[in-house]
């Protein structure tokens, strides 16, 4: 039997979700935005981060491996811009790929990220959009960061579904929401 869990509910793109709370560190608990599947939710923040990112001039959105996959694609089709995702694992037919290190708040353990050589080829010199779902403490984006400056790319903007923690800490980033981290008195 699945565990009952508390939620936090949010309203983003005109629809409701509660998302899942999880402990992450003791005393330490995040909302948990998990976009595989919901189709609905994924095409209604594409639509509305289309309309927030029209005033920018960019070539390419860059999202990190997986959960942002979807958001790229249908943000991809409303822009009629193509995407580029940077992914977790190394395979050999990735090539000679660049990378760059992180530490996401979900996995609390160092990830790398990989640009491979086909997707190196067609983003040096362009402009681009990161993108991820939720941007927490900043370790992926960095990583993005790190990857497209290695790559010979600009980064023109950086967006997200929700940022997250700290709301002055992300003012640059174009979103739809902004989550709390709960914490527990002690």
């Amino acid at each position: 039997m699945l565990p009952s869990r508390e939620t936090y509910a949010v309203e983003v793109a005109g629809l409701r979700r509660d998302l899942p709370l999880f402990e992450v560190a003791p005393g330490v608990r995040i909302a948990v935005l998990n976009i595989l599947g919901d189709t609905e939710l994924v095409e209604a923040c594409a639509r509305n981060l289309a309309d927030r990112l029209s005033p920018i001039d960019y070539d390419l959105i860059v999202t990190p491996e997986a959960k942002s996959i979807p958001l790229a694609h249908a943000l991809s089709k409303a822009t009629g811009r193509g995407y580029v995702v940077l992914r977790k694992v190394y395979k050999v037919y990735m090539g000679e790929t660049v990378k760059a290190e992180t530490v996401s708040i979900t996995t609390g353990a160092p990830q790398t990220l990989y640009l491979d050589e086909k997707d190196r080829r067609g983003i040096a010199g362009k402009r681009v959009v990161l993108l991820d779902d939720v941007v927490s403490t900043g370790s992926t984006l960095q990583g993005m960061r790190d990857l497209m400056a290695k790559a010979g790319a600009t980064v023109a903007g950086e967006a997200a579904v929700f940022t997250e923690g700290d709301p002055e800490r992300w003012k640059s980033i174009i979103a739809l929401g902004h989550l709390p981290v709960f914490t527990s008195p002690g």
